[in-house]
């Protein structure tokens, strides 16, 4: 997951730039659109760890910093902050670039959130270790 010898570093796993279907009159972008982005960039290691299916249990927090408009490239980072026997916590940060012409990056989200590995009947399995 990450090039040193950590295997739980900051690892960039998804980056999307909102469109105007995704935004308010006024431009910016609906939270909870960013809200399923982070979802989704939040299951990636996850996903790996577990090694299979998964699903998400809890929004631990989640912080708005800044508000996204359409036209930001949106870069999300995840680190993995705890494994349990069935359960993986992972914090994710959003960073948007901004200003094409004169590029600036602000961190606008950061969020924690827990996820379950589960069987094919929905239920909770272990998670393979090593």
């Amino acid at each position: 997951m990450g090039s040193g010898s950590d295997p739980w570093q900051r690892e960039l796993v998804l980056r999307v730039m909102p469109m105007p279907a995704d935004s308010n009159a006024n431009g910016d972008v609906f939270g909870g659109w960013i809200m399923a982005q982070v979802d989704i960039a939040g299951a990636v290691p996850v996903a790996r760890v577990a090694r299979g299916r998964i699903a998400t249990v809890a929004v631990n927090q989640f912080i708005f910093k800044q508000p996204v408009s359409v036209g930001d490239l949106l870069s999300f980072y995840a680190t993995v902050t705890r494994v349990g026997n069935t359960s993986v916590t992972v914090h994710v940060e959003v960073y948007a670039e901004r200003n094409p012409a004169n590029p600036h990056i602000v961190k606008v989200t950061e969020a924690n959130l827990t996820y379950v590995a589960i069987d094919p009947q929905g239920q909770p399995r272990a998670i393979p270790r090593g």
